[in-house]
């Protein structure tokens, strides 16, 4: 897949006032710092697409960005879909009520958003499986929302600390699910997995407007 344009859409405070669900739509949500914005804008290859902050919690709203595709160079029919940039979860320096605003926001969303494709959840792959992630992924699956999985910053760790974090996420994963989900490793400094991530995000679109 080729993307020939992105370009921010408009923020939401709930998901009544996203856009119209006219065409699909990939969700990014992670713990607060996960390398959200980053891994968005290496996607895009713009790198001032979403804004990158070093404060957790700056994303406070429903972000949508509009992107155009194609499958290769020699494809002329450009199809449209919708990157959404959520809040984190976890640890933010905000009030106990404005992050209850923000998990009810993040809930309807999940939960209500009709053209909702995928649900890529970022997991940092520097950490051991935590606690927050893994009950995450129990609250999408309650919701019976469909998501794949993305391990951030494989390049600030080296490669075997990177494989034994992903396999142990893995099999704490293995305790509790039947089947797992589909997962990529990442490095948006280094564009690692990029194009494994827009392949699996094509291979749906075409899903989609089937």
């Amino acid at each position: 897949m080729l993307i020939k344009t992105a370009s921010y859409l408009i923020s939401s405070p709930d998901y009544e006032k996203c856009p119209a669900p006219d065409r699909p739509e990939y969700a990014f949500i992670g713990r607060s710092n996960v390398g959200k914005s980053s891994l968005i804008n290496m996607l895009c290859n713009n790198q001032k697409l979403a804004k990158t902050s070093g404060s957790p919690g700056k994303t406070q709203m429903i972000n949508h960005f509009n992107v155009l595709s194609v499958k290769n160079e020699w494809d002329k029919k450009p199809a449209p879909w919708y990157i959404v940039d959520l809040p984190g979860y976890g640890f933010a320096k905000v009030s106990q009520s404005s992050r209850r605003r923000w998990e009810q926001m993040i809930e309807n969303y999940l939960r209500k958003r009709e053209n909702l494709a995928n649900v890529f959840v970022l997991i940092d792959s520097r950490h051991s499986p935590q606690k927050i992630d893994l009950e995450f992924l129990q609250q999408l699956a309650k919701w019976d929302v469909p998501f794949s999985l993305i391990f951030t910053k494989s390049d600030k760790e080296t490669q075997a600390i990177v494989a034994k974090n992903v396999k142990d996420f893995l099999n704490k994963m293995r305790e509790t699910w039947q089947f797992l989900p589909q997962h990529f490793v990442s490095s948006s400094v280094k564009t690692h997995g990029r194009d494994k991530i827009l392949t699996y995000i094509g291979e749906v679109n075409e899903r989609f407007y089937e």
